[in-house]
């Protein structure tokens, strides 16, 4: 049978990885897919050091276009990344007939709808399972998998830079500073690591998923995003003293006031699997009504982990590629004509539990002011602990809180930060059970 031809764009980790996983599994890939698969054609800036990866039977070119404009490639893969030239290549192999398969996760959140759109329209697919979470298969197990299910949350760790960080500062007591640095040494943070420890990569895979979750359109721009530059290493200690880890969490929420979509460092019980993904690793837990809790776990990133999510979308085109277009899996998991426009939630309207850490005088009566403005606010407290002096004359005091809305723990905060008692500003971390 005819072998299937890729256009490979991009020969970087993830892209030489993806042509290693296609030649070295040739046998078995085929098997699966039901014809041989083959890399027919590549693009890289540096050619030379992509042909070395590729193999000399595979034609390399500096220039992308080739490959979207080749009429024997079958399926363009894209890895370049970024969401500028990558847009106007899958955009102009969607219009010349290509299917597409890619693992930019930015790409996907701020312009899959039209990406989507035009991919319908032309009787496409653009597959994209390694755009969130590397190796672990959750884009299939949320348009297939839990297709049965009304999806009621995701939660995911989704970012393997921030998760070895948060890790390192808990195990080692070790400031944000000093284990940036060492992820710095070790590559799993660039030296401009902004786009991982704000929470721009984990939000761009919340979006994706939340699109597929709840059949809405993505929708980044409204994604709430809180890194983890300015968490204190006490706060990560005393989180642990409670029972809790502190983990950068996206989090999606269908609520009856809408959808809410956040990354932010998280409160996680410390029995709750996913608070026990440590290092690189990540780990996704989405629960539905009939499944209940589902936890998906592995690497999130790497050349092999990667490649294997790209291949197994390489894979399901191929064995589509005959298929009439409304046959087969729609890209954002309900039919494009059923995605709903619901109301993303501002973090301000978000329900939550919290953590607070208050430097405060030492002395009678200064607790129950700061319980006094909370309970105006309507915020009923789950646990008061005290720590050591801040300084002479002052003490820390760390509350958690049950369920609030996050306007009225602001209400509270500016309040408390008003008392001629308390120094500083309140520190303030969500906390989210994932009980329910």
């Amino acid at each position: 049978m005819k072998p299937i031809n890729i256009g490979l764009m991009g020969v970087g980790t993830v892209g030489g990885g993806t042509a290693t996983v296609l030649k070295r599994n040739a046998e078995e890939i085929s098997r699966r897919a039901g014809r041989p698969i083959r890399v027919l054609m590549a693009a890289n800036r540096d050619v030379a050091r992509a042909q070395e990866v590729v193999g000399p039977d595979v034609v390399v070119v500096d220039d992308a276009l080739q490959v979207v404009n080749n009429p024997d490639v079958d399926i363009v893969v894209e890895l370049i990344g970024g969401d500028t030239i990558a847009k106007d290549l899958v955009l102009k192999a969607i219009e010349n007939g290509k299917h597409v398969v890619t693992a930019n996760k930015k790409l996907l959140a701020v312009h899959g709808n039209e990406i989507f759109a035009k991919a319908q329209e032309r009787g496409v697919m653009v597959a994209f399972e390694a755009a969130v979470a590397g190796g672990i298969p959750i884009i299939k197990a949320l348009r297939e998998g839990l297709s049965a299910n009304r999806i009621e949350w995701i939660a995911g760790i989704i970012n393997g830079t921030s998760n070895f960080i948060l890790t390192e500062m808990r195990e080692k007591g070790a400031s944000f500073a000093e284990v940036l640095a060492e992820a710095q040494r070790l590559g799993y943070a660039e030296a401009d690591p902004t786009f991982d420890i704000e929470g721009h990569d984990a939000g761009h895979k919340l979006t994706i998923m939340a699109a597929l979750a709840f059949g809405i359109p993505m929708q980044f721009d409204k994604c709430y995003l809180e890194g983890i530059s300015k968490l204190d290493g006490r706060d990560i200690k005393y989180a642990e003293e409670l029972g809790y880890r502190v983990k950068l969490l996206g989090l999606t929420r269908r609520t009856d006031a809408g959808v809410e979509l956040r990354v932010h460092p998280t409160l996680i019980p410390e029995s709750q699997l996913i608070a026990n993904v440590n290092g690189v690793m990540n780990a996704v837990l989405a629960k539905g009504d009939a499944v209940g809790q589902t936890l998906h776990y592995g690497p999130g990133a790497g050349a092999l982990p990667t490649a294997s999510a790209v291949v197994a979308d390489i894979v399901d085109v191929t064995r589509l590629l005959t298929a009439d277009p409304e046959h087969r899996v729609p890209h954002l998991a309900f039919q494009p004509d059923q995605l709903q426009d619901l109301r993303i939630l501002p973090i301000e309207d978000v329900v939550s539990s919290y953590y607070l850490r208050i430097g405060a005088a030492d002395r009678a009566g200064v607790l129950a002011n700061i319980t006094r403005l909370l309970a105006e606010s309507g915020i009923s407290i789950e646990a008061v602990i005290q720590k050591g002096s801040l300084s002479e004359g002052n003490a820390e005091v760390v509350i958690l809180t049950h369920r609030v809305q996050e306007q009225a723990i602001n209400q509270a905060i500016a309040a408390i930060e008003a008392l001629e008692s308390v120094e500083g500003k309140v520190v303030r971390l969500r906390m989210e059970e994932l009980s329910n």
